[in-house]
């Protein structure tokens, strides 16, 4: 069941729209914010609040890469692949996330730290190779910069 935290969240959006299924993506971020992923459960709560179908929350929250429809870590660190970070150093820095995490694309590591995963474009080519920890982005990283970055989360 929705909060009343969540639920006073979503009303809030629900009153910035003239209809009530065009916060289905606020929705799930609020929900996301809260629980730190989307269930299947999470989808059938927001479906019911919004007076919507579950299909139709689905369809969303499978659409956006950044709304998790599994667990994840207590931080996301997303690699940017595009072609300007491919060319940039990409694959040497997913090499070096994969050896000292332990883990490879969509897994989280044993101690539920982090979460790897690939993101299309973060929007800095002029400052490739790139990837965001959370909330914080970071650019023209260098493999010598990766334990320093990686130490500031816990």
């Amino acid at each position: 069941m929705l909060s009343i935290t969540e639920k006073e969240a979503i009303d809030h959006e629900i009153g910035l729209v003239p209809h009530k299924r065009a916060t289905v993506i606020e929705a799930l971020k609020i929900v996301q914010q809260h629980r730190g992923w989307i269930s299947d459960e999470s989808v059938a709560e927001i479906a019911e609040y919004l007076e919507i179908s579950p299909a139709e929350v689905d369809s969303v929250a499978t659409f956006y890469n950044l709304i998790f429809r599994r667990p994840v870590g207590r931080h996301v660190i997303l690699l940017c692949d595009s072609i300007s970070c491919y060319v940039m150093g990409y694959k040497q820095l997913y090499t070096a996330l994969q050896s000292k995490l332990q883990i490879s694309f969509g897994q989280t590591g044993p101690d539920n730290r982090f979460t790897l995963l690939p993101n299309a474009c973060l929007g800095c080519c002029d400052h490739a190779p790139a990837l965001m920890i959370d909330k914080d982005l970071y650019r023209d990283v260098t493999i010598e910069q990766l334990d320093d970055i990686l130490q500031q989360y816990t």
